[in-house]
């Protein structure tokens, strides 16, 4: 059923977490109702909308970060290409600071 996607342990913990993300943001939402406010984002945003913006934000940074792999290895003189391990780490960094600042 799966076998269309090359699944890697990177890219199954990146599913998990948003399939986590989205499980605990429906529960505080029934918990709590969100209410809309104004951050460093040009638009007044509710929890959902910033986790949506987070998401779209982290899946564009693995995107680009596959994208540019050999150029990185290159650019760097490294002997293989970085592990993606190090844009999953950022794109979660990148997906908080929305969540908490946007």
């Amino acid at each position: 059923m799966l076998d269309w996607m090359y699944w890697t342990t990177p890219v199954a913990v990146f599913f998990t977490c948003i399939v986590l993300m989205l499980i605990g943001m429906t529960v505080w939402e029934i918990k709590s109702p969100t209410v809309e406010r104004k951050g460093w984002l040009p638009l007044r945003t509710t929890r959902g909308d910033r986790l949506f913006i987070g998401l779209l934000l982290a899946a564009y940074i693995n995107l680009i970060f596959l994208g540019l792999g050999e150029h990185i290895m290159d650019w760097l003189a490294l002997e293989e290409e970085p592990s993606i391990w190090f844009s999953f780490v950022l794109s979660m960094v990148s997906l908080v600071v929305v969540m908490r600042k946007g």
